[in-house]
């Protein structure tokens, strides 16, 4: 059975797209941290982030550099956290988190944002990006 995230790739989910290419994806955490929370994916479903090739592995920091930058840019942060945990969904992934300082990457804070602000933000960021 397909990941959630999968089938967000596969377009049977909604999300709020930063960016994508051919083997990423980039999109907005419906229970951000805090605003501007993304997430960066392979389309290739792989349980455990570590257990990505190494050409994958490299190549999915080099994509999630220029929308850390973005997030960045929109919000103002003072660094965008890069946390790898993996619970939750089975679909190795990367968490860019707008961060202060170091208390502001506990997931404990993470919560429901409604869906126009969603949009909003992910506007904001993919305008950052230039798309």
């Amino acid at each position: 059975m397909p990941s959630i995230f999968t089938r967000i790739v596969n377009g049977e989910l909604p999300s709020h797209r930063i960016a994508e290419n051919e083997e990423f994806l980039a999109f907005l955490d419906i229970r951000p941290v805090s605003p501007g929370h993304t997430l960066v994916i392979p389309k290739q479903e792989v349980d455990y982030f570590f257990d990505l090739d190494d050409g994958l592995l490299s190549r999915i920091m080099v994509f999630a550099k220029p929308v850390s930058r973005a997030i960045q840019q929109v919000t103002g942060a003072e660094r965008i956290g890069a946390v790898v945990a993996g619970f939750d969904v089975p679909h190795a992934h990367l968490h860019l988190i707008p961060a202060n300082v170091m208390a502001d990457l506990d997931f404990a804070r993470a919560t429901s944002v409604p869906q126009e602000e969603l949009a909003k933000m992910a506007e904001k960021i993919r305008e950052a990006l230039g798309r």
